[in-house]
């Protein structure tokens, strides 16, 4: 399997391509065009903030080549938030895979932002819900995507929220499935199965 982790310098490439690793996978980080077209499938993983990360892409191409990918991609933490169509982290314009907003968590009671820590995921369907679905899943995020059309999981954490999406053949968690222990070590062999 030809596999590609979009490199976009930030973003958690390194734990990603160590849960690569402990499955056997073989994988490529890279920012260029054509290597990302040519994947059999692309994981397009996430850390940092939106604004930047989008510049980034511009620079490169990628804002246009990923929405039009046609293999299987998933997206992972900010990944998934940049497949949505806009961000409220500085009014960023994103890649409109999923013609959905990113809102920020407004801090409520004793609930801090960012949301850090380990949350059930319920609802599952889709890629997710074949056979014995995920429970458990680790999350670092002060964005989350409300629930829509797309959502196969749910999480709640100051309001129920979308924890993955999937629009034909883009697929995205919000959570770290690199940092979810034996959940997280499950969805990527299910991402890798489609």
């Amino acid at each position: 399997m030809n596999l590609a982790i979009v490199k976009y310098n930030a973003g958690n490439t390194q734990s990603v391509s160590f849960a690569l690793g402990r499955l056997g996978v073989s994988f490529k980080i890279t920012d260029n065009l054509e290597e990302i077209t040519a994947a059999d499938k692309v994981i397009f993983p996430g850390v940092g903030e939106a604004d930047s990360t989008m510049r980034y892409l511009k620079e490169k191409g990628l804002h246009r080549a990923i929405p039009r990918l046609e293999q299987p991609v998933l997206g992972i933490c900010l990944g998934m938030q940049l497949m949505c169509q806009y961000s409220e982290e500085n009014n960023t314009h994103c890649l409109g895979i999923f013609d959905v907003p990113v809102r920020r968590f407004q801090p409520v009671d004793s609930y801090k932002v960012p949301h850090t820590g380990w949350n059930n995921l319920t609802q599952t369907k889709g890629w997710l819900g074949k056979g014995p679905g995920p429970t458990f899943a680790y999350f670092v995020h002060s964005y989350y995507v409300p629930i829509n059309r797309y959502t196969v999981a749910e999480t709640g954490y100051i309001v129920p929220f979308s924890a993955a999406m999937q629009k034909g053949n883009f697929y995205a968690v919000q959570f770290h499935p690199e940092r979810s222990a034996a959940v997280g070590e499950m969805v990527l062999k299910r991402f890798l199965e489609v």
